[in-house]
């Protein structure tokens, strides 16, 4: 078959057409690939009630709910799970649980890929919870070395002292002992992981540890508690926060656990 000749014009559309078409597909790629990669440009955040005078919350990110009807020393998700956000700076607004009353409006920037531990604290009580502390703080989860668990505190008790000495003590424990495991962590303050060893075998005697919280200064305790991270590698968060409607701070840390 004899093929058919274009007229100028037209053969030089052609021509510029078929240049034209390895320039499209690739821009058609790399449109591809840029939604892809904004599949992956979140955050990962839970979410920690500490706002002793406030009810059940419902809190939106962007105006999106992302924690419902979540309770005063309660965390969501389920830990050790996490929620995805947008990166980038995010608003945060917290309602009376089911309503549009609003107890506290603040923002947070997080970093694509991130993990954070969001702790609201404060008081409800002011002009739209003014007086609400939001606490972004990130979870750079560290690998324990072998035999080993790790720690860290969180300060988020406005009615506590406003420093803090901690004791972290292997079983069996009679008291706080010098030397301070953590001296001088302030109200809205985290401490930096601290890693410690591990003995699974100490019965009849609790196996972990004892955590005291005392005001600085102090070999009072506050908090009195036992804690056994259950295995070697375990990582948790211990938050420290007010007794709901007290003036003091709670009695028992709440736990989250960071990795198993």
């Amino acid at each position: 078959m004899l093929a058919t000749k274009l007229p100028l014009g037209e053969e030089e559309k052609m021509s510029r057409w078929l240049k034209a078409v390895p320039v499209m597909l690739a821009l058609a790629a790399l449109s591809i690939f840029a939604a892809s990669c904004g599949n992956s440009s979140q955050a990962r955040v839970r979410f920690v009630h500490a706002i002793q005078d406030a009810g059940p919350l419902d809190i939106d990110v962007n105006g999106t709910q992302d924690f419902t009807n979540i309770s005063f020393r309660e965390i969501q998700p389920n830990q050790p799970g996490y929620t995805n956000v947008p990166s980038g700076t995010d608003t945060l607004e917290g309602f009376a649980a089911n309503t549009t009353t609003e107890a506290f409006s603040n923002s947070a920037g997080w970093g694509a890929g991130a993990a954070y531990t969001l702790v609201a604290t404060g008081f409800q009580t002011g002009t739209n919870g003014s007086n609400v502390v939001l606490l972004s703080i990130p979870d750079n989860i560290p690998t324990p070395p072998a035999g080993d668990v790790e720690f860290r505190i969180i300060h988020a008790s406005p009615s506590g002292p406003g420093t803090v000495d901690v004791y972290i003590e292997l079983n069996p424990s009679s008291g706080p002992e010098l030397p301070i495991t953590l001296q001088g962590l302030a109200y809205t303050q985290a401490s930096q992981y601290m890693s410690f060893v591990y003995n699974p075998n100490q019965d009849p005697i609790p196996p972990g540890f004892t955590v005291y919280v005392t005001a600085s200064g102090s070999m009072v305790p506050i908090i009195s508690e036992t804690l056994d991270p259950g295995a070697a590698g375990a990582v948790r968060t211990l938050v420290l926060t007010d007794s709901q409607d007290g003036t003091t701070m709670d009695p028992l840390y709440l736990e989250l656990t960071d990795a198993d």
